[in-house]
């Protein structure tokens, strides 16, 4: 059985994120535990947290993923933003803490011409510090690959090792695989052959064991474009018939799926998730 699910709105209060979950007919979800396009967050309401707890047992669905805002940059050269970026990592690893989720994902930012290595490095001290400093004993970090933009860091499985092996906190980390990401970052995983390369690319590098969660995406920029635009499961480049190899690798089986796939008037949410459901004959 496929466990898959898509990314969900907490608007009005964090605790109606599990309902409209149930709704949409996830098996497991993913939300951002505030505003994603700013720094300030406010702190969680204890009544808020208790609701969503109470609801998420109730629920039987699970895992829950947090995801990072937009905002925060590890990797950047500039003080300031660095600065920030950490402490946003430190306060959303213990907002997990607070509403017991077992993942936060984060990207991993740009080194805004200070070069690859350098981003890398910074990135490694961000992780290494947010995670000393939160104490959130129960929440594992997943790194996510980045699509390929200009400087951005960690689009390569060879990258996320980097930075993987660079970090101290054994047993907090884990991946997050974006399949989107990896095709626009040059990763073909439209036929049976390339999808057994990336995933024995992953073991070699880092481990099958750290692969957590799979954002399932499809793409709508050409393979090596760089273009991070998701597209509706098998309607992008990628294609059906690669998602048919992605799901039916041994590498995924049992994972979370997470869908991060447009809303509108081809397709909505449920609809993504049967379209997976199907392709992975479940």
């Amino acid at each position: 059985m496929v466990l898959v699910g898509c990314h969900v709105s907490i608007a009005g209060s964090i605790d109606l994120a599990v309902g409209r979950a149930l709704d949409s007919g996830c098996d497991t979800f993913q939300i951002f535990s505030r505003n994603p396009r700013g720094w300030k967050a406010k702190d969680l309401d204890p009544d808020s947290v208790d609701a969503f707890r109470k609801a998420l047992d109730a629920s039987g669905i699970g895992p829950v993923v947090d995801h990072m805002p937009y905002l925060p940059n590890p990797a950047s050269p500039d003080d300031e933003i660095y600065e920030k970026s950490v402490a946003a990592l430190t306060a959303e690893l213990q907002r997990c803490e607070l509403l017991g989720i077992p993942y936060l994902v984060t990207h991993l930012g740009h080194h805004r011409g200070a070069g690859t290595e350098a981003g890398q490095e910074r990135v490694v001290a961000a992780v290494d510090r947010a995670l000393a400093g939160a104490g959130a004993d129960s929440v594992m970090l997943l790194l996510e690959n980045t699509a390929g933009e200009k400087n951005s860091v960690g689009s390569t499985i060879a990258d996320l090792g980097r930075i993987f092996d660079g970090i101290g906190a054994e047993g907090k980390i884990g991946i997050c695989f974006d399949t989107c990401h990896a095709f626009a970052a040059g990763y073909d995983l439209r036929a049976g052959e390339g999808v057994d390369a990336v995933f024995g690319e992953l073991d070699d590098r880092i481990g099958l064991s750290h692969l957590r969660v799979i954002h399932l995406n499809d793409c709508k920029g050409s393979l090596g474009s760089g273009l991070d635009r998701h597209e509706h499961i098998g309607l992008g480049s990628i294609g059906e018939e690669g998602f048919r190899h992605i799901l039916g690798h041994p590498a995924v089986r049992g994972r979370p799926f997470i869908c991060e796939t447009p809303v509108d008037g081809r397709r909505g949410d449920d609809g993504n998730i049967a379209k997976v459901r199907e392709l992975a004959g479940a």
